[in-house]
């Protein structure tokens, strides 16, 4: 009986335990994709902070704070999974974009009630803000995130990722500096943008080449990470009629093998899905807008970055019948 009565606790206090972290599973997910701008390693980061957790929890019972427990736990193994990261980027062929995060359902990250807060989340899952975050130090984007973006004070930030107070104002204030310099621009007024990407997405599918000048910022930029296998290119493509050639064309290779192109959100800002004619992905697009113009387009084609949405289109399968091989 009190074998028994011992298997009930433990199983009810497992239960707490999961409860507790799947409460503040969002929170830690947002942090460890900011950190990282990937959602393979965030998740990965994420699972094994819940096993030191529960780990925890078994041995010395609950921390004080399960919050501030989970997010230190999240917070520096992000620091050491981003200080290996560096050296790999530096030698990635081609762009180096973000793993493309779907947010259309808000279901990955932890949306808030106030639109305005809202909108400055989703402006900060951007991969231009995401891109910019890549400028610092793994240790000043930690702190950055921790106190700009997710409002833990600086006392808190401190203790999450071992430094002084002191030292934290130090490196939030370099940080700031460096992110205001770059802070991408998109427009205000969420109505707005999304009627510009509906009308854009339109002229993308439909082969609308007028339509789309018309909506490309004179200074567009496109933007590719495919890891090096084909199709890519390699360095940024910029100008209006450089763009919308390049996108008419992606375009037209989609409807010769009978695809898709769906839109969505991607990151927080308008995207789209290139899908086969099984609905196996291509590849991932999202835009930046501003003053009323499309600035940037960013294509991710990279197998690596796109398993975690779903079964992928098989490329080369899809270059022989693009040439009329198969």
């Amino acid at each position: 009986m009190v074998n028994q009565r011992s298997a009930i606790s433990e199983a009810v206090s497992d239960l707490d335990t999961a409860a507790v972290f799947e409460s503040l599973r969002p929170l830690l997910f947002s942090i460890a994709y900011r950190m990282l701008g990937a959602v393979t390693e965030a998740e990965d980061v994420v699972q094994e902070a819940y096993l030191r957790y529960h780990r925890t929890v078994t041995e010395h019972g609950q921390p004080d704070s399960a919050k501030a427990f989970l997010s230190t736990v999240v917070t520096r193994l992000s620091i050491d999974q981003l200080r290996s990261a560096r050296s790999r980027r530096e030698s990635y062929v081609g762009e180096w974009l973000p793993e493309p995060l779907l947010t259309a359902n808000e279901a990955l990250y932890q949306p808030s009630p106030d639109p305005a807060t809202h909108a400055e989340q989703s402006d900060s899952l951007s991969m231009a803000f995401l891109l910019l975050l890549e400028r610092l130090t793994p240790l000043e984007r930690a702190v950055f995130l921790l106190h700009d973006v997710f409002d833990y004070d600086y006392d808190e930030t401190a203790s999450i990722v071992g430094r002084s107070t002191v030292a934290c104002r130090q490196l939030g204030r370099r940080a700031r500096q460096h992110i205001e310099a770059g802070r991408p621009r998109f427009d205000v007024a969420a109505t707005e943008r999304a009627a510009l990407a509906e009308r854009f997405f339109a002229a993308v599918t439909s082969g609308d080449m007028d339509g789309l000048l018309g909506l490309l910022a004179d200074d567009v930029e496109i933007h590719g990470d495919s890891a090096g296998i084909a199709p890519s290119w390699r360095r940024p493509i910029v100008g209006r009629d450089h763009v919308g050639k390049l996108l008419g064309v992606l375009a037209n290779q989609i409807r010769h093998l009978n695809g898709s192109l769906r839109p969505t959100e991607v990151n927080g800002q308008p995207g789209m899905l290139a899908l086969a004619s099984d609905g196996s992905l291509i590849a991932v697009l999202s835009i930046d807008i501003a003053d009323g113009r499309v600035q940037t387009v960013r294509s991710v084609i990279s197998r690596a970055k796109l398993q975690h949405l779903g079964p992928l289109a098989d490329l080369g399968v899809l270059q022989q019948l693009r040439r009329g091989d198969a």
